[in-house]
């Protein structure tokens, strides 16, 4: 029997919700898991396809957890750039956890780098909320206005989560604290209803400030995105791609100027214009 899990992409952080907010985008992952008489073989393509293969490749070594046993044809086929802040590993740990059978492939996205929100994102599908909770991950589903529409700036360049971890501070004062969880708020509330939605929701002084030297053009890009037309501008997870939140009907034209003016800048890369995923990973079977 071969088993095929499908899950989206996803967007961390969203400006204030570090570490704790993610809404998954119609841009997906799939994984394919059948049997094989003995020997594991990893096949892929797509975004990602010239990573490691066999047993080191990510995908294989989640199956080959979720199975016990390494007797698999795993066959990966991703359109989610890689280390671009879109939620890749999360994604494809995910899928391949369903596609080998876990019952709860949120613990297998979740492992990867003990942050719960993509995870939950890909497994859950819409705006979700997470948090470590006693060693597990804990994720709720939020209310996501359907007229959102997320245009998202995805550099050529890649950026590793683990580089733009160590641009952070290691302390952060009260004030700061406390002006992200404001903001936080108003981001809950403004994804809820469009109509609501201020650009002041998407500021934050936890990350993205450390971040902006590692991709100095981000500052004016992401005032570019507010100015083009976007509700909302702000990091995408770890980055460098960067994200706007928009009404649906403005969403082409503000894709269209941004783009402009990120070859303006010297940056290379692609504009995508996504709808939120909202059912998260699926699986299907066939004999």
């Amino acid at each position: 029997m071969r088993r095929t899990a499908k899950a989206p992409a996803s967007s961390a952080n969203l400006g204030p919700g570090f570490d704790s907010l993610a809404v998954a985008l119609g841009l997906y992952v799939e994984v394919a898991v059948s049997p094989r008489p003995q020997g594991l073989l990893v096949t892929a393509e797509g975004e990602g396809s010239e990573l490691a293969r066999g047993g080191e490749h990510l995908a294989a070594q989640v199956v080959c957890s979720v199975l016990g046993h390494d007797r698999a044809h795993v066959h990966v086929r991703s359109e989610v750039p890689v280390a671009r802040g879109l939620g890749s590993s999360a994604a494809l740990a995910v899928a391949a956890a369903a596609a080998a059978g876990a019952p709860e492939p949120l613990v297998a996205g979740f492992a990867v780098d003990g942050h719960p929100e993509n995870a939950a994102a890909s497994a859950l599908g819409g705006l979700v909320a997470a948090a470590v909770v006693e060693g597990s991950a804990v994720a709720r589903r939020l209310r996501l206005d359907p007229a959102l529409r997320f245009v998202v700036l995805v550099p050529e360049r890649r950026l590793s989560t683990a580089a733009a971890r160590k641009a952070l501070p290691e302390h952060v004062s009260h004030v700061d604290a406390a002006f992200n969880l404001s903001r936080m708020g108003l981001m809950v509330a403004g994804l809820a209803d469009a109509d609501g939605l201020l650009a002041a929701a998407a500021q934050d002084r936890l990350h993205q400030a450390a971040r902006s030297a590692l991709f100095p053009e981000s500052v004016p890009l992401l005032a570019e995105l507010l100015d083009a037309g976007a509700l909302a501008s702000c990091w995408s997870g770890a980055g460098p791609s960067l994200l706007g939140i928009c009404h649906a009907g403005v969403a082409p034209a503000v894709a269209t100027r941004t783009g402009e003016a990120m070859a303006a800048l010297g940056v290379p890369g692609q504009v995508l214009v996504l709808e939120a995923d909202r059912t998260g990973v699926v699986v299907t079977e066939e004999a």
